[in-house]
């Protein structure tokens, strides 16, 4: 998840604020079983940081938490037993009844940690130092996955015996840093119908106070309906020449994918105004207030005027446009004297929902304007779909930030980076990104790079309002209830058997 969710919280709130309604719930202490011990929410994670999990390499990691799932009485589903694939379901009921389901996201995979020597404490340490638990995954994402391992646990302690109209699953992949052809992709391929998504929760921005000038204090939670879309592109230029470079020829590979590089890169990106950024315009003007905020409630009307401060931050820009980035450059030759005759260049695209793949790539190869170079779709995220704000589940992950957190305002956000709950939004399956937190930036600006860490203490409120948003969520079935779904809970089971058969 990359250190750009930082900042587009600034612009980031949309459609619909919720009131303070309730003053937050005092934090309870939690303990869970491993090993025949007891532990609590921090001492997990400190375990679970210890074990790296580099992308690819996520089997020991995910046996681990598994085994925690298993010890404290979830129901586990394997989807995929090795590194680069190591992927299981904890569910509240076994997927097998059909019900349908409430699922948490989580990954098992961390990036590297890079140079060790510029950590202040070792990255696969878990040490808590000064109210910090410090490691690789702390926040990205293995601390999202405790506090849904918490969460499901004291659920499962909570309705134990009693028919639910929900079942409750989190949901552990690996490769999503990578994304490679395990993980979430081999998932949905093989196990979407037995896990029957009703909504998906997964990573997301956390609350964040000082984004308002004149709201300080005010901490803002996004929950995102939608996330611009992923599209890696290579770019191929094969020209023969001599090959001494004593003689430098008119035209050559290197010179040639140089210059058109140089003209894509340096165009203006064009400025697109859809539903969801206007409204996240809009309400940060009803925010702000003054002259500022009443531009801002009007984006169409002052759109000059707006563009061009949008266009001094490129950080916010990204919401507004679509996105090039060179990431690499290659050629044949390891010769400090000779002229190579083909060279690369791979270039990382984030499209808006909207914007067609096709048309992205005629408008990319016209300002190329060298019909020499070839383009190759590498990989891409195809959906285009905007979740719903207007859902019951939406209302109750914002009602449950705003019980925990009770001076703070949510919202729906846009995010500029992908990550795996777009899998399910290709589904057309309800999919929120979020983690309710409230959290300062400086530990987000550790995500990706050294010394990343978080506070202890927000483990147990990121878990206590999860738990809220499902207690809004399920309903306990009346008897009478309860015999109509087993009914149809049944039928559910024979059918599911048949298809297996």
């Amino acid at each position: 998840m990359p250190r750009l969710i930082l900042w587009i919280l600034i612009f980031a709130f949309n459609l619909q604020f919720i009131d303070s309604f309730a003053s937050g719930d005092p934090v309870k202490r939690q303990v869970i079983t491993h090993n025949n011990k007891r532990f609590g929410i921090e001492q997990i994670l400190s375990k679970y940081l210890q074990i790296p999990s580099e992308s690819g390499h996520e089997l020991e990691a995910g046996e681990f938490l598994k085994q925690l799932c298993e010890e404290n009485g979830l129901h586990i589903t394997q989807m995929g037993s090795s590194d680069g694939n190591y992927n299981f379901s904890a569910s509240l009921r076994p997927l097998e009844a059909g019900l349908p389901n409430i699922i948490f996201l989580n990954h098992i995979d961390v990036v590297p940690p890079g140079n060790e020597n510029h950590w202040e404490v070792p990255p696969y340490s878990g040490k808590i130092v000064d109210s910090e638990i410090w490691g690789r995954g702390a926040f990205d994402n293995k601390g999202t996955a405790v506090m849904h391992l918490f969460s499901l646990i004291e659920m499962a302690q909570r309705y134990e015996g009693k028919i639910l109209d929900y079942n409750v699953t989190m949901l552990s992949v690996s490769c999503e840093e990578t994304q490679c052809d395990g993980g979430i992709s081999y998932v949905i391929d093989n196990y979407f119908d037995l896990l029957n998504p009703e909504v998906v929760i997964g990573e997301g921005p956390p609350g964040i106070k000082g984004l308002i000038d004149n709201h300080p204090d005010q901490a803002l939670f996004g929950i995102s309906v939608t996330q611009k879309r992923s599209l890696w592109l290579q770019l191929s230029l094969d020209i023969k020449t001599s090959g001494h470079s004593s003689v430098t020829p008119k035209s050559y590979a290197n010179k040639e994918m140089i210059t058109a590089l140089n003209e894509l890169l340096n165009e203006k990106n064009e400025i697109i105004y859809n539903d969801v950024n206007v409204g996240i315009l809009k309400q940060l003007g009803i925010l702000s207030g003054g002259v500022n905020g009443f531009v801002l409630k009007h984006p169409r009307l002052f759109k000059s005027v707006i563009s061009k401060k949008l266009r001094e931050d490129e950080l916010l820009l990204a919401l507004f446009s679509n996105t090039i980035t060179l990431t690499s450059i290659k050629d044949d030759n390891d010769e400090l004297n000779a002229i190579p005759t083909k060279i690369t260049a791979t270039l990382d695209c984030r499209l808006l929902p909207e914007t067609s793949t096709d048309e992205f790539i005629a408008d990319l190869k016209e300002t190329l304007d060298n019909d020499a170079i070839s383009i190759e779709v590498l990989k891409q995220m195809n959906t285009k779909v905007v979740t719903s704000s207007n859902t019951n589940f939406y209302k109750n992950m914002a009602a449950a930030i705003q019980q925990h957190y009770p001076e703070s305002k949510s919202g729906a956000v846009m995010l500029p980076n992908s990550n795996d709950v777009a899998a399910f939004r290709e589904k057309d399956v309800l999919a929120y990104s979020v983690v309710p937190v409230k959290i300062d930036r400086k530990y987000l600006e550790t995500i990706h790079t050294f010394n990343e860490r978080v506070p202890v203490a927000i483990l147990e409120q990121g878990k206590n309002t999860y738990v809220s948003f499902l207690e809004r969520c399920i309903t306990i079935q009346t008897p009478r209830e309860s015999v109509e779904l087993v009914s149809r809970l049944r039928a559910n089971a024979t059918t599911l058997f048949s298809i297996k058969i």
